[in-house]
Formats: C-alpha cells, sequence, structure tokens
C-alpha cells in the first residue's frame, strides 16, 4: 500500500493526532491514508460522550475495549482519526466531535466540505 502525501486540509505537513490511543488506517499515530483506505480514516477528531454514543448507535462501537483486536475502547477526550463518511453523518445528526485540522488529512475534503470541518476546528 502506498500512501497518499502526507498532507493536511491546508496542504501542510500532516502532524501526529494520537498514538495514546494509537490510531489511523495505517496505526501510525497520523489521519494517513491511500487508496485501500475504504473508509477514508482522515479526520483527526476529538472524541465525546456523545459522538461516541451515537457512533455506538449507527453501529460502530468504539467506546468498548475489543483486547482480541488490541483496541482498548476509546473514552471522552481522546483524539481519534475518524472515517470522514461517518464525521460528515455526525455534523448532519448535530453531534459532530472538535476537530484538529492540522492533523486532517487533505484527503477528508474528497468527503466533508472544508467549511464544515472549520465549524468543529479546536480552539
Amino acid at each position: 500500500m502506498k500512501a497518499d502525501p502526507s498532507v493536511n486540509i491546508y496542504g501542510e505537513p500532516l502532524i501526529p493526532c494520537s498514538t495514546e490511543p494509537l490510531t489511523g488506517f495505517f496505526r501510525d499515530g497520523a489521519c494517513n491514508t491511500c487508496a485501500s483506505d475504504q473508509g477514508s480514516h482522515t479526520v483527526c477528531a476529538v472524541m465525546t460522550d456523545e459522538f461516541l454514543a451515537y457512533s455506538k448507535y449507527v453501529g460502530n462501537d468504539l467506546s468498548t475495549p475489543r483486547p482480541e483486536y488490541g483496541f482498548a475502547g476509546l473514552k471522552a477526550g481522546d483524539s481519534w482519526c475518524l472515517c470522514a463518511a461517518r464525521f460528515l453523518q455526525a455534523h448532519d445528526e448535530g453531534c459532530a466531535p472538535r476537530v484538529n485540522l492540522s492533523a486532517t488529512h487533505l484527503r477528508a475534503t474528497d468527503i466533508v466540505p472544508l467549511r464544515v470541518l472549520e465549524q468543529y476546528a479546536l480552539p
């Protein structure tokens, strides 16, 4: 798998999203992506209880530990590379989490309009 260039939504070098917990399609701590990343795990979001409950409700339980996959489960305050479509869905439902724009991959804007991402920018 050849990774796409590691750039954020502003065309600058992509900064890490989280190494604790370790996130990203490549599990490299960044929201890097490639053609094989069907979910486009490109939005660096800071989890909230509301978003985690929503994600579980729509079928992607991110809060329950899955030790068989080395996944401890996420909690509010954790940063995680979200699928861009799930972020947009959460936005449409009014429960999208905050976003670290410097750690959000440029490819996220293929799915989520930049103006929407900027509405959720971390202060």
